[in-house]
C-alpha cells in the first residue's frame, strides 16, 4: 500500500496525469514510463546512480553484520564515490556550486546511515535513535535544497516525503539484516529498489522539465 500511495505522490512531483484512486483507470507505472520518454538516458542514469547508494548502503549493513571489517570498508567507500557520481549528475545542470551542496546532504545521509547501522548492530538504541533524527532532518534539508534549484516540479512537502520513506526503509532493512530476517529483509529490499525508482524518476522528470534542450 504505501508504495501505491508513492506513486500517486510521483504522479504529483512530475506533474503529469494520474489518478490516484485504490482501482486506478490506469497502470501504476505510467507516471514513470510516460516521463522517461522525454529523456530515457536521463532516466536511465540516475536510476542506476540511485540504486546504487542503496547496493552499497546495503553491502555496508551485510559486511558489518558479518564482522568483515574489509568489506565494510569498501562498501562505505563505494557509498561515498556513488555519492560524489550523484552530485557531478546535479552539477552538470545547476552548476559547480549546487554539485558540492548536493554532495554535502548526501555525505550526511551516509553518516546518518552509517551511524544507525553501526547502532543497530551494537544494540544500541539510543544511539540510533539519534541517527534517526539526523537522517529525519537531512532529508528535509535535501528535499528544501532539490524544491530551491526546481520549485515547480520539486514541491519541498512531496520530495521530503520521498526521503522519508527512503530513511525508514533503510531502518527497516537494517533491523532485518542484523536480525537475520533474511525472508523479512528480501522483501525489504525489493520494496527499496521500486522506490529508488521512484526517486530517480521524479529527479529525472523534473530535471527534463526545467531543461528540456538539455536533458536526454
Amino acid at each position: 500500500m504505501k508504495y501505491r500511495t508513492l506513486a500517486c505522490t510521483l504522479g504529483l512531483v512530475l506533474a503529469l496525469p494520474f489518478a490516484c484512486t485504490a482501482a486506478p483507470a490506469m497502470p501504476a507505472t505510467a507516471p514513470q514510463a510516460t516521463a522517461a520518454a522525454a529523456a530515457p538516458k536521463l532516466h536511465a542514469a540516475l536510476r542506476g546512480l540511485w540504486h546504487g547508494h542503496i547496493v552499497h548502503t546495503r553491502a555496508y549493513a551485510m559486511a558489518v553484520k558479518a564482522g568483515n571489517q574489509a568489506a565494510a570498508a569498501k562498501a562505505a567507500d563505494d557509498v561515498v564515490a556513488n555519492a560524489k557520481q550523484i552530485a557531478h549528475a546535479v552539477a552538470g545542470f545547476y552548476g559547480a556550486d549546487a554539485g558540492k551542496g548536493m554532495l554535502q546532504l548526501l555525505a550526511g545521509h551516509w553518516a546518518g546511515v552509517k551511524a544507525l547501522t553501526d547502532a543497530e548492530h551494537a544494540g544500541d538504541k539510543a544511539a540510533s535513535d539519534k541517527a534517526m533524527q539526523a537522517l529525519s532532518a537531512n532529508a528535509g534539508a535535501i528535499a528544501k535544497f532539490l524544491a530551491g534549484a526546481n520549485p515547480a516540479n520539486w514541491p519541498e512537502a512531496t520530495v521530503r516525503g520521498l526521503l522519508l520513506e527512503h530513511v525508514a526503509d533503510h531502518h527497516t532493512q537494517v533491523g532485518e539484516i542484523m536480525s537475520g530476517d533474511t525472508a523479512a529483509e528480501a522483501k525489504t529490499w525489493a520494496g527499496m529498489q521500486e522506490h529508488m525508482d521512484m526517486i530517480a524518476d521524479a529527479l529525472a522528470g523534473g530535471i527534463a522539465q526545467q531543461f528540456p534542450a538539455k536533458a536526454q
